[in-house]
């Protein structure tokens, strides 16, 4: 089934250093570009993974074991820092996808985006999760996923490129397969949320819940911003800070991802304009009380 857009999308993979998003680096990155009329473009580009002053950092084997990228094969490759302008040119204002992307690429993507200095934004993006659409409805891997809604063998998984075609292909035989397919969520609604929208799409294998990319923090069900880990889970940021300053200072010390420090600066800001609005309230009462 061809994909309903109303913009364009783009599906993509990231192979990397690892899986902490605060902390690892891109090592490839394929994209491709589907415009509403059908035609697509694809880019793909290795990545010297770099500290913030441009020192090549090495690939650890286990990683190397996985998608077979060593340090020799990146050595001579430019930076993420390098390729950014360009990969957001690449991907102008389009909607993205991918597989396992809203947990892990789309987090990353962004993280590598704030590192060279471009606040590359997700409002008005959908975001849709092609692995959230097979795990809630045929849990399998991609392979797997590949084998079963396209009925081929994916060759040469856990490259970029094969990767991210396959996602392609794999979301439009989800769209033909669970065309007015019932759907029962935990509370017991009965949908049919897999049709050829995007939005829809995107609403159905996105989280709702999480505040943050990577789900370090979440909405309470007045959408206060709350902690998912450690000590203070459960509650609000804006209390916590209120009643813990030196725990703001820690988050923004700790390897958090960029993205989550984002949140936890917009709450802290929140806290400092209340204040602010509280002395200028006193303040004018004060004027008042005393004619001044």
């Amino acid at each position: 089934m061809k994909l309903n857009l109303t913009k364009p999308i783009v599906f993509f993979d990231l192979e990397t250093t690892g899986v902490q998003v605060g902390t690892d680096h891109i090592v490839q990155i394929c994209l491709l570009k589907v415009m509403p009329d059908g035609t697509e473009s694809d880019v793909t580009y290795l990545v010297r993974p770099a500290d913030n002053n441009g020192n090549t950092l090495p690939i650890p084997a286990e990683s190397t074991a996985i998608h077979h990228i060593t340090d020799q094969m990146v050595a001579d490759q430019p930076s993420f820092r390098q390729l950014a302008p360009a990969i957001a040119e690449f991907i102008g204002n389009a909607d993205l996808a991918g597989y396992n992307s809203n947990k892990f690429d789309v987090p990353l993507l962004v993280e590598e985006f704030l590192r060279a200095g471009i606040d590359f934004s997700l409002h008005k993006r959908n975001l849709v999760d092609v692995q959230n659409i097979f795990h809630r409805m045929e849990p399998r891997t991609l392979v797997a996923a590949y084998r079963f809604y396209c009925g081929k063998e994916l060759d040469g998984a856990h490259s970029a490129d094969a990767d991210t075609k396959a996602t392609y292909e794999v979301l439009k035989a989800q769209l033909d397969r669970y065309n007015g397919v019932d759907f029962t969520d935990r509370d017991g609604t009965t949908t049919q949320p897999i049709v050829n929208d995007i939005r829809a799409l995107s609403e159905f294998t996105g989280n709702p819940q999480w505040a943050d990319l990577v789900g370090h923090i979440g909405y309470d069900k007045n959408h206060r911003e709350i902690f998912n880990f450690g000590k203070h889970k459960g509650k609000t940021l804006e209390g916590v800070f209120y009643q813990e300053p030196a725990y703001f200072d820690w988050m923004m010390k700790a390897d958090f991802p960029l993205s989550t420090k984002q949140v936890v600066m917009q709450v802290q800001g929140r806290l400092i304009e209340a204040k602010h609005r509280r002395q200028q309230e006193k303040l004018q009462a004060l004027k008042q009380k005393f004619g001044g």
